[in-house]
């Protein structure tokens, strides 16, 4: 699934397309908006909120993406031929750029005043001008048997984060991702948040490498993705497991010297 910097990189594209231009064509193929039909209203913009996407049309009305694991938004000249199949499940388009939704987890068109139905129980946009350290620590704080790894992921919590910047964090602050949320002293738990708010700041416009092999510019990953190498801080091997219930089980990545039980 991506993580929130890769969601906020998606709506500067968007916004770059789309914004101040005329719909030309609006074609939702999903079944609950198959009707739906946007085409003369001018998009406004396209702001993220965690790992949601929220494309603001004239007429009060907010298209709501969301793109779960195989998702992505992708912008083409107006003209060029649309992937066939059922991969395409909403076209935004104007005159100059059409951009198709590949595999959307989530479509949904709600007033903009009621945006609060589709992210309203999301905790603070780590990379959103609300952000709210204070906030994030409390939330987590509200379940502290559960293990920081754990709540980290859980978007209730603190909206955007996933798995890479929740190892890196965790390896930035020295934390084991298996000590519960009640362990860590209180200005602890809201430094790492804000940690992690630092972390995906510097990468929103510059990102990361996601495997150590990858040339795209920006530091290294610490330990995400780098299982049985060695760690690059003290030279232990970087361990993973699997972390959190089925289905939502997600791979955690983290160096046992340097972040001790």
């Amino acid at each position: 699934m991506p993580e929130g910097d890769a969601v906020y990189r998606t709506a500067k594209r968007l916004r770059q397309a789309l914004d101040g231009r005329a719909l030309t064509r609006s074609d939702f193929r999903v079944p609950r908006y198959a009707s739906a039909d946007l085409c003369g209203r001018a998009v406004l913009t396209t702001l993220s909120y965690g790992k949601h996407l929220l494309t603001r049309v004239e007429g009060g009305l907010t298209v709501h993406t969301h793109l779960r694991m195989d998702g992505s938004w992708r912008v083409v000249e107006t003209g060029r031929p649309v992937p066939r199949g059922d991969v395409v499940r909403l076209i935004l388009g104007n005159a100059e750029w059409t951009a198709l939704g590949i595999k959307l987890g989530m479509v949904d068109v709600v007033p903009t005043e009621r945006e609060d139905r589709v992210v309203g129980h999301l905790g603070p946009d780590l990379l959103g001008p609300g952000w709210d350290a204070a906030k994030a620590a409390e939330n987590l704080r509200a379940a502290p048997e559960r293990r920081i790894g754990d709540a980290l992921l859980d978007q209730r919590n603190l909206a955007g984060i996933g798995t890479i910047w929740r190892a890196e964090t965790l390896f930035a602050a020295r934390l084991s991702p298996w000590r519960t949320v009640g362990s860590i002293p209180p200005d602890d738990l809201e430094s790492l948040v804000e940690l992690a708010h630092r972390l995906m700041d510097a990468s929103k416009d510059a990102p990361l490498p996601v495997t150590t092999g990858d040339t795209r510019p920006g530091r290294a990953l610490m330990v995400y993705g780098r299982a049985r190498r060695p760690c690059r801080l003290c030279g232990n091997p970087v361990s993973s497991a699997g972390m959190g219930e089925q289905p939502y089980e997600r791979l955690i990545f983290w160096c046992r010297r340097c972040q001790p039980d």
